[in-house]
């Protein structure tokens, strides 16, 4: 993907709501794009019932009643494990090849392994290593699906509709999540969680059959090569070495990736560990988890719109409210505030994230290079991972050892922490998604070696859920 950064620039940003609705009619009228966002609109219909229906699925398995946390916690690690170690893998298999082959193979892997834990869930055999292994095999599809996912966006839209291309998406796919936590919740109770899993599985297979129709161009190579191209495994080491230079040559993004790093445990532990277990506990069943992750679907749909809308200019002030928000529903649990405050403590949480999220991927494809975007989307995402799957494992003898309420306490507090640092950063403070000069651009100087970003070139070319 070029950089687009210049033309971000150079092109007015719609100053009114309806030229706003003219680029979204201009997005969906790409073949590409318009086949793409039909598959993420369709997969997340399945995904925003699966995490609900997975986590009861693990509760109903009758367990211990105090191992319960720790039994969820190993589905879930196992899950995060292969993404962290595959990930670097799954960005050079998609700077490398097609990426809608990609995702195609992924979606289908995923529909096949839920498709074989529903059978055994129905027939009363499963055990927990079954789900911990279906866990496992879409974490290795994720690991592959997700820098090629992220990069699909951007190679489906020209330069100019990137930004509202991806804010565009994220709305839709928000706005299929706002009724589905609640729906999936009260399903949990009447039918139960194994068929709420086949839905997962059916829209994988509805989502690859999409996919396979997209034929996006071939990901992009150098051109013009400095020099002939290493083969074989030389040529993969090299590609790895190049992305990890991406993330390494940016202090600006290493920042971010750390802070992301230090709250992405907390919140994801928070929120789909702790939470469940607290309604377990506290508020009766799923369902009032249900309201709150429809909540926090709608402030996804809020914060997205308002992205779309505002266009926002500065990161450190969005990176701050961002971790501010997601704060409010662990310190809600914490203090038991009523299922209606905590409602709406996770409404917040989802918009703060929804923006946050949405200038992410634009400020990815403003800055680094189109050929090595994916390893970019790859390593920066495996900083964030990487303490996850051992939070998920630690959860279970923490919330043991000092009770679940204290534990999201001190979550809380760490967040709120951290939400006042990033602006303590230079780089951070001064960091723009639309930089004022086209020179600017592409967050680079005139001197920075053409093999580090590399211009714009007119042969650029123009999902799996979790």
């Amino acid at each position: 993907m070029p950089d687009g950064g210049a033309d971000l620039a150079v092109t007015a940003a719609p100053t009114t709501l309806l030229e706003r609705l003219r680029e979204a009619r201009r997005l969906l009228a790409l073949r590409p794009y318009r086949l793409l966002f039909t598959a993420r609109v369709l997969s997340l219909a399945g995904t925003a019932v699966a995490p609900i229906a997975l986590a009861f699925a693990v509760l109903r398995l009758n367990g211990p009643p105090d191992r319960q946390a720790g039994h969820l916690g190993f589905v879930l690690a196992a899950g995060m494990l292969p993404r962290i170690v595959l990930l670097p893998v799954g960005g050079v298999v998609a700077d490398r090849i097609r990426r809608d082959h990609v995702l195609v193979v992924t979606n289908l892997t995923c529909a096949l392994a839920e498709a074989v834990a529903v059978l055994l869930l129905a027939t009363g055999a499963a055990r927990l290593w079954h789900l911990v292994l279906m866990s496992l095999l879409c974490g290795i599809a994720s690991a592959f699906a997700m820098p090629a996912s992220e990069s699909l966006v951007a190679h489906s839209v020209p330069a100019p509709l990137r930004y509202p291309a991806t804010v565009l998406l994220m709305a839709a796919q928000n706005s299929v999540k706002v009724g589905g936590p609640a729906l999936g919740g009260a399903l949990v109770a009447v039918v139960g969680p194994t068929w709420l899993i086949a839905w997962d599985a059916l829209t994988f297979t509805a989502s690859a059959a999409l996919l396979a129709r997209i034929g996006s161009a071939p990901a992009p190579t150098h051109s013009p090569p400095p020099r002939p191209e290493p083969a074989g495994s030389i040529r993969f080491l090299v590609d790895l070495a190049e992305g990890w230079h991406d993330l390494r040559s940016r202090p600006w993004l290493c920042l971010l990736v750390a802070h992301a790093a230090f709250v992405a445990p907390i919140w994801t532990v928070g929120y789909q560990l702790m939470g469940p277990l607290f309604s377990a506990r506290y508020l009766g069943g799923a369902g009032p988890w249900g309201k709150a992750m429809s909540a926090f679907a709608m402030g996804l749909l809020a914060g997205a719109a308002a992205a779309f809308v505002m266009r926002p200019h500065r990161m450190w002030p969005i990176v701050c409210a961002s971790t501010a928000a997601q704060a409010l529903p662990l310190g809600a649990m914490a203090l038991r505030w009523p299922v209606p405050a905590l409602t709406g403590a996770t409404a917040l949480a989802g918009a703060g994230t929804a923006i946050y999220a949405a200038l992410w991927g634009p400020l990815l494809q403003q800055h680094l290079p189109p050929d090595r975007l994916s390893r970019a989307v790859a390593n920066s995402a495996i900083a964030q991972l990487l303490p996850i799957p051992a939070a998920y494992l630690l959860t279970g003898p923490v919330t043991h050892l000092f009770g679940l309420r204290a534990v999201m306490a001190a979550g809380a507090l760490a967040l709120a922490l951290a939400a006042v640092l990033p602006p303590f950063a230079p780089q951070i403070r001064t960091l723009t998604l639309i930089p004022s000069r086209p020179e600017n651009a592409a967050g680079r100087t005139p001197s920075r070696r053409r093999d580090q970003d590399p211009p714009a070139g007119p042969g650029s070319s123009p999902s799996v859920k979790r």
